[in-house]
């Protein structure tokens, strides 16, 4: 059955919120888009209902989360270590290992139906790291990947330094996404400290700001990195 193709994106920028309701905020509108897909294959193709995209920008308090195939050993707080730190902890769906969000990191959530692009998880990943890949490259800093690991680094040729300065985590269902990418633009990296970043031991974190040795617009990136997004994909942005 042939679905009604819908490439505009809602687009909303969340500005500061706690991790766990926005990740309630996500559930939501990934289980009502599943929902619809799988009411849209039981009716004809003249009473299908269209199925919408997301795109959510926003900037965590101090929080780590915990992919599925993670280890809890990769935290190396513990309750009163992380209330020290301020910082919140969650066990979460998405795939991967842990990670760290806060101030100064511009985290991405798309929700989309993949079936309005392509139908294709890898494809999907490469084009978001790629988005980060072209917009630190409009501030002069070469980044790309490194093979069997996901994410955008730094030093990722030579690998005499690797450093990951944005980590990718996401949760696919008939193919609807959620959860997305974290990208250090002006962020804290000694939080990173209390982790082991993704459960890799031997490579560091980094983030814009100490690669350029100034503060970084945050403001200028999103935009960059939305208008990236949205060229790689075929996007038509509406406002959420």
């Amino acid at each position: 059955m042939n679905q009604i193709i819908n490439k505009k994106v809602k687009f909303l920028d969340l500005g500061r919120k706690d991790y766990k309701e926005t990740w309630d905020f996500q559930e939501e509108i990934f289980a009502k888009t599943v929902a619809l897909k799988i009411e849209n294959r039981k009716v004809g193709e003249k009473e299908q209902q269209i199925t919408e995209n997301y795109l959510f920008f926003v900037e965590h308090p101090h929080v780590y989360t915990l992919g599925k195939s993670g280890e809890l050993a990769h935290l190396l707080l513990d309750e009163k270590g992380l209330q020290e730190k301020e910082a919140t902890f969650y066990k979460i769906n998405r795939g991967g290992d842990i990670t760290y969000h806060g101030p100064g990191q511009l985290v991405g959530y798309p929700i989309l139906d993949l079936d309005n692009f392509f139908t294709d998880i890898h494809k999907y990943l490469r084009l978001l790291e790629e988005a980060i890949i072209l917009t630190l490259r409009e501030y002069g800093i070469e980044a790309g990947r490194i093979e069997g690991l996901t994410g955008v680094w730094l030093d990722h040729l030579k690998q005499e330094n690797p450093r990951k300065i944005c980590a990718l985590g996401v949760k696919s269902s008939r193919w609807v996404t959620m959860h997305g990418f974290a990208f250090n633009v002006n962020a804290d990296l000694d939080y990173f400290k209390n982790i082991v970043p993704c459960g890799i031991a031997d490579k560091a974190v980094t983030s814009m700001h100490l690669e350029l040795g100034r503060p970084v617009d945050e403001n200028e990136v999103k935009h960059k990195v939305k208008a990236h997004i949205g060229h790689l994909f075929e996007m038509e942005f509406v406002e959420g």
